[in-house]
C-alpha cells in the first residue's frame, strides 16, 4: 500500500498521530528545559489533556465531512483554484495561500461574534501557555471551527492533496506556536516577518486589548501585517489569561465545558473595544 493510499484511507488517524508525536516530542522539551515545577507542569497539562477527550471524537467525525466535500470540489472543478490552469505548484502555493487567509478570517470571526467568543474564551483562560494550550479548546469550537473548515474547501476547491499539505504545517505551526520555548528575539524578528512563531503567538494571549485582538495568523503572519492586527510585546511584559473570563488554577474541567452556555454575557473584542460596559 503506498504513502498516498494511507493518506487518503486513514487521514484522520494520520494527522492524529502526527499531532499527538508533535506535543508530546515538545511537552518533553518543556519539561525538561521548564523553570517551573515539573509536578505543577503536570497538572497544568493534565487539565488541558482532558479536552481531548471530547474534541477528539468531533474532530474525527467531523473530518469525513470534509474529506466529502474535498471529493466533490474536485470531481465538480468546483472552487477558486479550479479558476487557474497553471502547474500543480502554482496551484498548491495558491491554495496554501487562501487556506491560511481562510483560517486568519476564522479566528477574527471567534473574537468578533459574541456567541463564538464565549467557546473560543476558553482557549484563552489558560494562565500558564505551553504546548498543552493548543489542546484546550472547547468540543463547540471544535466543531464550529471543522465547519469554517468545509466553507473553506467548499470556498476554494482545496483537493484532498492540499489539505494533506496544509494541515501537516498547519499541526506543527499551531503546537510550535503555544510552546513556552521562544526563539532569540533577533531570529524571532527575522522569521516573524513571514510566520507565525512563539514570541508573536504568545502576545495573542495577553489578557487584555489590544494584544488579545492581534496576531490572529494560523501559519503566516503576512495577514496580520496587511490588516493592521500585528503586534509585538516583550515576553516579561505578557500576562497570559483573559480578562473577561478570569479562572484560577483550581477551576475544574466541568466549569470550563459549562462556561459557554452560563448566564454571564462575556464582552466580545468588538464590544470591549466599542466601550461596551461589562456584562458582569
Amino acid at each position: 500500500m503506498s504513502l498516498t493510499h494511507i493518506f487518503k484511507d486513514h487521514s484522520a488517524f494520520v494527522q492524529l498521530v502526527l499531532f499527538a508525536g508533535i506535543l508530546l516530542s515538545l511537552w518533553f522539551a518543556e519539561v525538561l528545559l521548564s523553570v517551573h515545577q515539573a509536578k505543577l507542569k503536570w497538572q497544568h497539562g493534565g487539565l488541558n489533556l482532558l479536552f481531548i477527550l471530547t474534541a477528539v471524537p468531533v474532530q474525527l467525525g467531523m473530518t469525513l465531512l470534509v474529506l466529502s466535500v474535498s471529493q466533490w470540489v474536485t470531481v465538480h472543478h468546483w472552487g477558486i483554484l479550479f479558476l487557474f490552469k497553471g502547474n500543480t505548484f502554482v496551484k498548491y502555493l495558491l491554495g496554501f495561500l487562501l487556506l491560511d487567509f481562510f483560517e486568519y478570517v476564522y479566528h477574527v470571526i471567534m473574537h468578533k461574534v459574541h456567541w463564538l467568543w464565549r467557546f473560543h474564551l476558553i482557549h484563552h483562560s489558560d494562565h500558564e501557555v505551553d504546548v498543552s494550550t493548543t489542546i484546550r479548546e472547547h468540543p463547540g469550537e471544535t466543531f464550529v471551527r471543522v465547519c469554517f473548515l468545509c466553507l473553506w474547501v467548499f470556498l476554494s476547491g482545496a483537493t484532498f492533496g492540499l489539505l494533506v499539505l496544509r494541515q501537516t504545517i498547519q499541526t506543527v505551526s499551531n503546537i510550535s506556536a503555544h510552546t513556552h520555548l521562544h526563539l532569540p528575539e533577533k531570529t524571532a524578528k527575522v522569521i516573524g516577518w513571514l510566520l507565525i512563531t512563539p514570541n508573536l503567538h504568545h502576545v495573542h494571549h495577553h489578557n487584555e486589548l489590544p494584544y488579545t485582538d492581534c496576531n490572529f495568523g494560523d501559519v503566516l503572519s503576512i495577514w496580520d501585517r496587511l490588516f493592521d492586527t500585528y503586534r509585538e510585546k516583550k515576553k516579561a511584559a505578557i500576562h497570559y489569561g483573559i480578562d473577561v473570563f478570569k479562572v484560577s488554577k483550581s477551576t475544574g474541567f466541568f466549569l470550563l465545558m459549562a462556561a459557554p452556555f452560563s448566564k454571564r454575557k462575556f464582552k466580545t473584542e468588538g464590544e470591549k473595544q466599542n466601550g461596551r460596559k461589562d456584562y458582569g
